[in-house]
């Protein structure tokens, strides 16, 4: 909910910053997102799995927060030292603010990342999302306010120099609000750092860093990159109408949110693995309609979400995208296996595969061939990374995956895509009609699991 919150809030931008101006918003939210990843440090899910073994929960609290507090006050001590330089690096040197707020952001960010996992592990997904809300409620606030009623004159004096520059201020006035609304917790933190508890966590979580980096190239690299190997407009372009596409991603974060410290909890089960087996297979199912349902609405949904024409050219990204979101859905059910064994090193070399083929091949044509490289490379990536973790996962922990049923909805999916992209041309009506076949198709499949729910 808080990210469709913020989701809604695309058209805003879109309505009132250029696609040239959109180049630099994508740009430097694709660079922050490899500063959080490396502030995390994987410590979030160091802290789910080693706060499932018995007595350990609060000392793994305690630590845990104490190294992610100090990383991240070393790297924004060091940000505001060196803003200046940093800022004409990346070619921000008429804005360095734009610098300085993000580091801010990152700062504040990464001090929540164990307040918010200590709820999720403690089951408190209402407090949860109330603060994530409350959060986005008041930087929706801000930045409208800031576009729609505060004087230019006024907002300039903050160091608001344009427009692209409103919703980064209110990142950081939400961001700023979540480190308040956490308080109470981040006052739960006593002075302990276990240090044998320390180097077993960061043993564990170093391959989890570097895999999630390895993420983020598959995530945002092209976003970074675009600016610098093809037009500003068609740059702004891709990163206005990606967010289109990521209606799907919203799905699957919700998911992975809440499943994670699941998966943890279910390890010392008997049938965890036929547990992780019926997770997956019900979320192929239902992240497959999702899927459908976003590629066959696309005629209506791009006049509300992308009201300005001009970013339409990028329109065919979205079904591409769409589908290497979900591949990595079912990506993530897969790596059940190596974070559950602490084999974590494999995730590292699965997502550094996927990444290395994002970096080479944008590289190597996205110059050439334009910003439809960036989505089909993304879903290569991803797939690619589904069917490794997958194979390795049945020779070191073998899951009875219903791969068959799976494959089906997929396959599915993607010829049904094709129809409405390339013969509907995006016609609502008979798109939909593919959406309902396809969806009435799908819940036959699972016909007993669904009468079975019906019944309790």
């Amino acid at each position: 909910m808080p990210r469709i919150i913020l989701f809604v809030l695309n058209p805003l931008y879109i309505h009132y910053i250029n696609t040239n101006d959109f180049a630099k918003f994508s740009n430097l939210y694709a660079l922050i997102s490899f500063v959080n990843i490396v502030l995390s440090f994987g410590f979030e899910t160091a802290y789910f799995r080693f706060s499932a073994e018995k007595d350990n929960e609060k000392k793994t609290f305690n630590t845990s927060f104490w190294f992610m507090a100090l990383l991240s006050a070393l790297f924004l001590v060091s940000v505001l030292i060196f803003n200046q330089p940093i800022a004409n690096y990346f070619g921000y040197e008429k804005n360095p603010e734009y610098i300085k707020w993000f580091a801010w952001i990152a700062f504040l960010d990464n001090l929540a990342v164990i307040p918010f996992a200590w709820l999720r592990f403690k089951g408190m997904p209402i407090k949860y999302t109330a603060v994530r809300i409350l959060q986005s409620l008041f930087q929706t606030l801000v930045v409208v306010a800031l576009f729609l009623w505060i004087p230019t004159e006024f907002s300039q004096k903050l160091g608001m120099k344009e427009k692209v520059s409103f919703p980064f201020f209110s990142n950081l006035m939400g961001s700023l609000l979540g480190a308040v609304l956490l308080s109470p917790i981040i006052f739960k933190v006593q002075l302990q750092f276990v240090k044998d508890l320390f180097f077993r966590m960061l043993k564990y979580a170093f391959p989890v860093m570097i895999a999630g980096l390895a993420f983020m190239v598959n995530e945002n690299y092209a976003l970074a990159i675009q600016m610098h190997h093809i037009p500003d407009s068609d740059a702004g372009a891709y990163g206005g109408t990606y967010k289109l596409a990521v209606l799907m991603t919203l799905f699957v974060t919700a998911y992975r949110m809440g499943i994670e410290p699941f998966f943890f909890k279910q390890m010392q089960s008997e049938n965890a693995k036929n547990t992780y087996a019926n997770v997956a297979e019900y979320f192929a199912l239902f992240s497959s309609v999702v899927a459908l349902g976003i590629i066959t609405n696309i005629s209506w949904l791009k006049l509300l979400f992308i009201p300005n024409k001009t970013y339409w050219i990028a329109l065919d990204i979205i079904p591409i995208i769409v589908i290497a979101n979900l591949f990595f859905g079912i990506y993530y059910n897969f790596s059940t296996w190596y974070k559950v064994t602490d084999k974590t090193h494999f995730g590292t070399i699965i997502s550094w595969i996927g990444a290395g083929i994002t970096i080479a091949l944008n590289l190597l044509f996205l110059s050439k061939y334009g910003f439809m490289v960036s989505a089909w490379v993304k879903f290569s990536s991803y797939f690619l990374m589904m069917v490794l973790s997958y194979w390795l996962g049945q020779k070191y922990y073998p899951i009875d995956y219903k791969i068959k049923k799976m494959s089906f909805f997929i396959i599915l999916l993607i010829v049904f895509s094709y129809i409405t992209v390339e013969v509907f041309e995006y016609n609502f009506w008979l798109s939909n009609l593919l959406f309902i076949i396809y969806t009435t198709v799908l819940l036959y499949s699972e016909k007993k699991f669904i009468l079975s729910k019906i019944k309790k």
